[in-house]
């Protein structure tokens, strides 16, 4: 198993489908965006990833922003596939993007997990995230 952090010039038509296909397993309805999209020079986004034998099995993707508040990151998209669920993919991915922030001194690293993904919380809180008493607001866009 190998864990990197994605390139945009890494991006292939077998590295999106890849990824779009395992992303599909964390959110069937959303829709997606063009992996090389997200790569845009402005945009501060780590994509870490893990492959073993051709195949990309697991993703996180943390995204850093500077605010008043400090220098940031928001960490979305984290999903395993479900055949490689249990073996600390998720953890080593979580590492990869926590070894970033270290490198780039954020102050804070942000997350939100839906309720019933418990093994995933259970990381977040093994990595030592805290739950906050914050509640998330969201507004969708519509186009």
């Amino acid at each position: 198993m190998k864990i990197a952090l994605l390139k945009k010039e890494d991006i292939t038509i077998e590295v999106q489908d890849q990824i779009s296909t395992l992303f599909k397993q964390l959110a069937p309805n959303k829709n997606q965006i063009d992996l090389k999209d997200i790569f845009k020079d402005k945009n501060d986004i780590h994509l870490a990833y893990g492959i073993e034998n051709s195949e990309i099995t697991g993703i996180a993707l943390m995204c850093i922003y500077t605010v008043i508040s400090g220098k940031k990151a928001w960490v979305e998209d984290v999903v395993v596939h479900e055949n490689a669920r249990g073996k600390g993919l998720g953890r080593k991915l979580m590492n990869k993007l926590l070894e970033v922030a270290k490198e780039k001194e954020l102050t804070e690293v942000l997350l939100f997990s839906a309720e019933h993904r418990v093994a995933a919380k259970q990381l977040y809180e093994d990595l030592g995230f805290v739950i906050n008493t914050s509640k998330l607001f969201k507004l969708a866009i519509e186009k």
